[in-house]
């Protein structure tokens, strides 16, 4: 049945907006000014497909890293991200070019 996962349990009634995001394209930004990885310090804007939801996080694959230098950074595996540390996040054509200024 949709929504269920043998070790983690059915998705709470509160996390069902996350769920309904499966398989589709989102812009997502977490609650930091800004986060560094290889060197590089950039805001915490991100887009992907989201790949799979439990109750405490979602997780996006492929993930794109839009920094300043290298909008379209493809990060080598996917990434998850706990629901309290997300701030905004939306559906998203991953085509779509945005300004990072």
């Amino acid at each position: 049945m949709g929504g269920e996962n043998i070790l983690e349990g059915p998705i709470l009634d509160e996390n069902k907006l996350f769920e309904e995001m499966l398989g589709k394209t989102i812009l997502l930004v977490t609650q930091s000014k800004q986060l560094s990885i290889l060197g590089q310090t950039f805001r915490p804007i991100f887009t992907g497909k989201v790949v799979k939801v439990t109750n405490g996080y979602l997780t996006l694959n492929p993930v794109i890293i839009k920094m300043h230098n290298a909008p379209f950074y493809k990060f080598p595996t996917p990434l998850s991200f706990p629901f309290e540390h997300i701030s905004l996040f939306t559906e998203f054509d991953m085509d779509r070019k945005i300004p990072l200024i």
